[in-house]
């Protein structure tokens, strides 16, 4: 079928009247505070009665243990709760796949997913889009680190001293527990299933963590904020050091499914966790100094080392 338009007709300046409104909304949306509805800065807006009673579904990535993670959301669910006047329910997943499966097959209303989940999501959805991404309390960016830690008493100071050695993955689906280290591990000529005498996925950052304090794997892939934490807790000593760190990675994303909300509302939902108080746990499990918006092209460069990695295959052994 075709459609013909001409310059005289109403119809025509009708359309291109209310392109001209959405690209001047598309620069305010844009810029870096959101405003809804028209609002001016300082203006308020009333959340009470947005949104029905019905619980807000969230799907979380298994980064900590179940029980430790639930403890550490609580009060963010607490505070999303005092604002959208409605339950709010964080459901730890067992895996990263299952995050990505409830979020595409809309079974939650969001999710906290990590750059990796978040392009395999998208991949099946393109409706699921970034909502906000965490801004880290001490470095004060919207980024965190893959980093690869040995135990040192098994002779591993480089990424050469890994060959014949237990290593442990975080998750086949994990940004910085598989995809970024497996990107170095292959530029450094590693091959992990001929050059490893062991290999695992340990299902969480913590988890790995406990499989080299076990001695189960003698290194292991994760991100640095877990390192330090677990540094701090006592859980490693100075024999576990740091042999590898990446480049920044774009913070864990809460995304969300846009046809799933109305633009007001998605709106509104963006504003309440950017003004979320500093202290608050985000999924990785670092104190967060807020949020800011996110967007697809924050994760292109994660996209493009995907699609080189994709087809690559890891088994345990």
């Amino acid at each position: 079928m075709k459609f013909t338009f001409w310059p005289n007709n109403l119809f025509f300046r009708y359309l291109l009247f209310c392109n001209l409104l959405l690209s001047i909304n598309t620069i305010i949306v844009s810029c870096t505070s959101i405003f809804s509805d028209g609002l001016l800065p300082g203006e308020t807006i009333s959340y009470t009665n947005l949104y029905d009673s019905k619980p807000l579904l969230v799907a979380v990535l298994p980064w900590q243990s179940p029980e430790k993670q639930q403890e550490t959301l609580q009060p963010l669910a607490q505070y999303l709760e005092t604002l959208l006047e409605r339950p709010v329910n964080f459901q730890i997943t067992n895996n990263y796949a299952e995050a990505v499966d409830l979020i595409v097959e809309e079974e939650v209303d969001m999710a906290y997913l990590e750059p990796l989940t978040y392009i395999k999501a998208k991949q099946r959805n393109p409706n699921i889009k970034p909502l906000v991404i965490p801004i880290n309390r001490f470095s004060g960016r919207p980024w965190y680190t893959s980093v690869i830690i040995a135990n040192t008493t098994k002779n591993i100071k480089t990424l050469q001293d890994l060959k014949g050695k237990r290593f442990a993955f975080v998750s086949p689906s994990s940004t910085s527990g598989f995809l970024i280290p497996m990107n170095v591990l292959q530029t450094a000529g590693i091959n992990p299933t001929k050059d490893f005498s062991k290999i695992r996925y340990s299902g969480s950052h913590d988890a790995a963590i406990q499989d080299l304090v076990d001695g189960v794997v003698d290194a292991v892939t994760n991100d640095k904020a877990s390192f330090l934490r677990s540094q701090k807790l006592g859980k490693l000593d100075a024999n576990y050091e740091i042999i590898w760190e990446s480049n920044p990675i774009p913070a864990p994303p809460i995304v969300i499914n846009i046809k799933k909300f109305a633009p007001k509302i998605i709106n509104q939902l963006q504003e309440i966790l950017i003004d979320t108080p500093v202290g608050f746990i985000d999924v990785s499990g670092s104190e967060s100094a807020g949020y800011t918006l996110g967007k697809d092209a924050d994760f292109e460069e994660i996209r493009q080392i995907y699609r080189r990695l994709q087809y690559t295959k890891v088994a345990e052994k």
